[in-house]
């Protein structure tokens, strides 16, 4: 086993892997802007390096820099979370030239899965259902002929996106050549890569994935599904395991096919193999994401087994040490990602100060993130700020224990998605389980917020003060006459 890790990464999944780390005897290493600096993983890892670059996520890309301070810190492995370098194959590469192991798999299945092309195509080979699609040869009026054959609406993808740049719904045969050319610039200026395809898109699918293991060597399995379908604009943010109202039949079917194609690509450490769930019940391999995944404390949760564990013991060499008669599911757990937007405005992207943090407590909770009073949140980095992740004895029960942990949860300083995913747990077409992407568009009047009268929000504002214990202790330390009249001076 590695005796030193450096965690390629920030925020709530840097400290994620640190307690993994701490818990195995496992030193580890952590890297930080200057513009995180009072972020927490900074104090979750056993030591901090500062990393620089033009820009906070320039520096987190940096490949060679991050290389450099692991050797120099004497770590002898580097796990990478997940976005910035995670699923980078020319990083994997340039891990393992220098000497050092990389916690994910190889660079050849980052690149084969990392490209939807080439993943479907390879999919396909070995048996994995796949949506009818159509690539373009350069002849706009032969791949407008050809999608026409699949029949619209379709849905035209970047090969090499991902978080829903690149992609657009084309519903007329008279909008596919100018959207398939607006996809590309758009794939083009994000990834460096101008390449897209059409593909069937379902009505009103489901977002099914599966977590899968692989041992490099042919062998995988599985840790069952989860439904990843409330999304808004391609992007989750809640996610459930196991999946709702799913015929165990079909679950069956498609995690199989999930382990099938991992097997296939002698997959090594952990990956997630996405599907889309029409309401025929015909599933089609959307894509694999070659990472940790965002939404992987839900399926830790109903299995008990610590995913980021098996990923060091994959990459030390140990292989797989379960195997499928291990994994067994208990209860339901839910996660909501917690982000710096407002939801009443196009989600557009907050900034601010955290100015106080209250986190409800229980054994069925954990509150995922790397925030600390005083943090400035800006748009330097990804919105998500934190993940509440709740576990039932089941999905009515993780459902109402999620509302009420939203409702206990107070983060003031930055204006937040909370109240609105309360909302969504809340509505009667969730706690049915009638789920689909389109979920938020569709409920999109019924989930809007009410504006609160003055009272309301200065009963509020009273409450969370009051129960802020920096406060408290601000106001009870306060000398005569200046706590009688508060903060005014003359």
């Amino acid at each position: 086993m590695f005796t030193k890790v450096l965690i390629a990464n920030r925020g709530e999944i840097a400290c994620r892997v640190a307690a993994t780390l701490g818990r195995l005897g496992i030193a580890s290493v952590g890297i930080f802007h200057s513009a995180d600096r009072r972020s927490a993983h900074v104090g979750a890892v056993g030591e901090a390096v500062e990393i620089t670059g033009p820009t906070p996520v320039a520096a987190h890309l940096d490949a060679e820099q991050i290389i450099r301070v692991a050797k120099e810190t004497g770590a002898d492995a580097i796990h990478p979370g997940y976005g910035f370098l995670s699923e980078n194959a020319k990083f994997a590469e340039a891990v393992e030239a220098s000497g050092l192991a990389f916690i994910g798999p190889k660079p050849d299945a980052i690149r084969l899965m990392g490209d939807k092309i080439e993943s479907r195509n390879f999919a396909e080979k070995h048996g994995v259902p796949v949506a009818p699609s159509v690539l373009p040869t350069g002849d706009i009026d032969a791949f407008v002929a050809e999608a026409a054959k699949i029949g619209f609406p379709l849905l035209v993808k970047a090969s090499a996106g991902g978080g829903g740049k690149g992609m657009s719904i084309v519903r007329e045969a008279s909008e596919l050549a100018e959207k398939a050319k607006t996809a590309s610039s758009e794939a083009e200026r994000y990834f460096a890569d101008g390449r897209v395809y059409a593909e069937r898109y379902v009505e009103r699918p489901r977002h099914i994935e599966v977590q899968v293991l692989g041992d490099g060597k042919g062998g995988a399995i599985h840790l069952f599904e989860r439904e990843c379908s409330i999304q808004r604009r391609f992007q989750k943010i809640v996610e459930e395991a196991p999946a709702a109202n799913l015929d165990p039949a079909r679950r069956d079917e498609i995690c199989g096919a999930a382990v099938q194609l991992a097997a296939a690509a002698n997959y090594t450490n952990a990956g997630t193999v996405e599907f889309i769930l029409a309401p025929d019940g015909a599933f089609y391999f959307l894509e694999m994401n070659t990472r940790l995944q965002v939404e992987h404390p839900v399926t830790e949760m109903i299995t008990g087994v610590d995913l980021v564990e098996q990923q060091l013991r994959i990459a030390a060499g140990e292989g797989l040490s379960l195997s499928q008669q291990d994994i067994a599911t208990t209860g339901h757990a839910i996660e909501c990602r917690i982000c710096a937007e407002d939801p009443e405005n196009g989600f557009l992207p907050e900034t601010g100060r955290i100015l106080s943090l209250g986190v409800p407590e229980a054994d069925t909770i954990r509150f995922e993130n790397g925030l600390t009073v005083g943090q400035a949140v800006t748009t330097d980095f990804d919105p998500m700020l934190a993940k509440l992740v709740v576990y039932g004895g089941d999905r009515e029960q993780a459902a109402s224990a999620t509302v009420d942990a939203l409702r206990d949860l107070t983060l003031l300083g930055v204006g937040t998605n909370i109240d609105y995913l309360a909302r969504v747990i809340a509505h009667p077409d969730f706690e049915a389980g009638a789920l689909h992407t389109g979920f938020v568009e569709e409920h999109a009047a019924e989930l809007a917020a009410g504006e609160p009268d003055a009272e309301t929000r200065l009963a509020a504002i009273a409450a969370a003060l009051l129960s802020d214990p920096d406060f408290l202790i601000q106001v009870d330390d306060s000398p005569e006459p200046y706590a009688s009249i508060g903060g005014w001076r003359n």
